[in-house]
């Protein structure tokens, strides 16, 4: 069972440190390969960079929470919560993303 785990690709789940500007102040955020990958995608797919979705994101929880505590944790479960999304098996409470792939993620 653990076999498709256990043979990804470990640079896959090698961590990589990146320089994000979120409003002219530089920051490190450092994540697996994968969640970079990931977030390159959802990023592509709304027409954006990589950095501008990361800034979108951050202004969206500082709007919703007021406060953002662990950024890169929430750029993981971001990146898990699309993933589901995409493979059809979000549990989603109302107001959440959308049910549907095909729809852009940040409106």
């Amino acid at each position: 069972m653990c076999e498709i785990y256990v043979k990804a690709d470990p640079i896959l789940y090698e961590a990589r440190s990146r320089s994000v500007r979120i409003h002219g102040v530089v920051t490190s955020l450092r994540l697996e390969n994968l969640f970079w990958d990931v977030l390159a995608q959802i990023a592509a797919r709304d027409g954006m960079t990589t950095n501008q979705l990361i800034a979108k994101l951050y202004d969206e929880l500082i709007e919703h929470r007021g406060e953002v505590p662990n950024l890169a944790s929430f750029l993981r479960v971001s990146c898990m919560r699309y993933l589901s999304l995409v493979a059809g098996t979000a549990d989603e409470p109302a107001g959440a993303m959308p049910a549907r792939p095909d729809r852009h993620l940040l409106q």
